[in-house]
């Protein structure tokens, strides 16, 4: 059995759904695991983590409208300290999730032809988000 871990860095302009999965992948097949399981995990509770489709990018505006529906900026919120859209994106990140579980076959991810990973970006502002990868199984070539 082999554990790799990694930080990845993602840098937002604000709102929305910003695609990695392309940086996941890439890392996945260097670590050489044949069989495996990769846990990412989102270090905040203000964005959070979606497998969605990659295809169409209305998806990810609908996505993004309907939770802004959901939890919008001018709900009536006690937790305001951090501006109005900081409890919205609270609420946004209870409703979805902070780590994703993906299973390694033969040294790749195993996603469906048209699913991507995403972190979900709730904050107005540009920010700076910390994923944080560990990827577990058996080396190439160890069975």
């Amino acid at each position: 059995m082999k554990q790799s871990v990694h930080k990845v860095e993602i840098s937002t302009r604000g709102q929305g759904l910003y695609e990695f999965t392309s940086t996941i992948d890439e890392w996945v097949v260097r670590q050489k695991i044949q069989t495996g399981l990769l846990t990412v995990f989102c270090r905040h509770t203000s964005a959070s983590l979606l497998i969605q489709e990659n295809a169409d990018p209305t998806v990810r505006r609908d996505i993004k409208a309907y939770f802004d529906h959901l939890a919008p900026e001018d709900g009536p919120y006690i937790h305001t300290a951090e501006g109005p859209d900081d409890m919205p994106a609270h609420l946004k990140t209870a409703l979805t999730q902070v780590q994703l579980s993906i299973p390694v076959i033969n040294g790749n991810l195993v996603l469906g032809t048209w699913q991507g990973v995403y972190l979900f970006e709730h904050r107005t502002h540009p920010h700076r988000r910390e994923i944080v990868l560990h990827l577990i199984g058996d080396e190439r070539g160890n069975r």
